[in-house]
């Protein structure tokens, strides 16, 4: 099974090509300590909310842009390993100071429940983040699980539902605040992958049009107002996805 960590940032506008080298030039380190992928989401529809969204959770200047990014590894240990690998290695510390304020990054491991479509190459992604109640896990796996044959009908090549696991509080920003999380509700961490922006922007509004997807409102399992999303442009995409069952149970 597969293993999340999951990172919302703001970088400054100005800073997106040193971001960018900054993060291809982990790569490799991230790689030999077990990361099998890298995505690296920048900011490219990223509206804003009435309750929450993106820009809210990492309290976004207007100078900044927003990113959604996530590393895949085949499991949770690998993923802790690699985590004290990366902290005593010094070539992490030769790389210089990240160009953007990290105590406002918001980050945190989930598990997979979902994973569907065989990928591929990436052009575009649908990031989502948003909380569900502990105890409609189940209801919330059955309703993305038919969500996600409509996307994939409509051109998108993967969809991922991961569960929060590893999730902690911060001094600044953390994902709980991100969609105003309430104490029985888990944190989900969500993506749609897509060939290219215009198969995405094509894709998407066949897919809203759907009448598989109207919202039953009388069985919504999770609050969407405090749900976050957007529309980001990979700069990095290193690796391969990690390999996975579909529909991977945490």
């Amino acid at each position: 099974m597969t293993y999340i960590e999951g990172f919302i940032v703001a970088v400054p506008t100005a800073n997106k090509e040193a971001y960018r080298k900054h993060a291809s030039g982990a790569w490799p380190i991230f790689a030999e300590f077990g990361m099998q992928r890298l995505v690296e989401g920048w900011g490219d529809e990223v509206p804003d909310g009435k309750v929450t969204d993106f820009k809210g959770a990492v309290q976004a200047k207007p100078d900044e842009t927003v990113l959604f990014s996530w590393c895949e590894y085949p499991s949770r240990k690998v993923r802790d390993d690699a985590g004290q690998k990366m902290i005593a290695d010094p070539r992490m510390h030769e790389m210089g100071q990240m160009p953007f304020d990290g105590m406002r990054m918001v980050f945190g491991g989930f598990a997979p429940i979902l994973d569907e479509g065989p990928g591929g190459k990436m052009g575009y992604a649908d990031g989502y983040v948003l909380a569900v109640p502990t105890a409609n896990k189940e209801a919330y796996r059955e309703m993305a699980g038919k969500a996600a044959k409509v996307f994939m009908e409509h051109g998108a090549t993967r969809v991922v539902e991961a569960w929060s696991d590893d999730v902690p509080e911060g001094k600044v920003t953390d994902f709980q605040r991100a969609v105003k999380a309430k104490n029985d509700e888990a944190i989900v961490f969500s993506w749609v992958e897509w060939p290219s922006k215009s198969i995405r922007d094509e894709g998407m509004k066949k897919t809203m049009e759907d009448e598989r997807m109207q919202p039953d409102h009388d069985k919504m399992v999770f609050d969407g107002m405090r749900m976050i999303y957007g529309g980001f442009a990979p700069i990095v995409d290193e690796g391969e996805q990690a390999q996975a069952s579909p529909r991977a149970v945490a």
